[in-house]
């Protein structure tokens, strides 16, 4: 350490810090994202259950803009099970962005923490 400038010292401790601060951002935007998809998945297993208890002949209507379509029901279970598939795969791929990002935070600290640790003191 003794080697580098302050400078230098200066510019790889800002560069660190920056690092871990995005991850940081990243890291709660991804959670974000993963409670709500987690939360429309939910919803959508409600109504594949809703649906599934229902009589074969009732009449289902799919919401198309500003109007309703009658849909027949394994088209309408056919979707809603094609949403929770997607839904899944996109929260699966948050979870392993969210550890990516947990790995790099947790690695941005520890960088800064060993320069601080192995500084002169004066």
């Amino acid at each position: 350490m003794a080697s580098l400038s302050d400078e230098t010292l200066r510019k790889i401790l800002v560069q660190i810090q920056q690092t871990a601060i995005q991850s940081q951002r990243a890291l709660n935007l991804t959670k974000q994202q993963t409670a709500a998809k987690d939360r429309e998945r939910r919803i959508l297993q409600l109504t594949i259950d809703e649906i599934s208890g229902m009589e074969p002949d009732v009449n289902m209507y799919k919401g198309v803009g500003k109007m309703f379509v009658m849909v027949p029901r394994p088209e309408m279970e056919k979707d809603l099970k094609s949403q929770e598939k997607e839904l899944t795969d996109d929260i699966n791929g948050l979870n392993k962005k969210s550890k990516y990002l947990e790995k790099q935070f947790n690695d941005a600290q520890s960088q800064l923490r060993d320069i601080f640790n192995s500084a002169p003191r004066s």
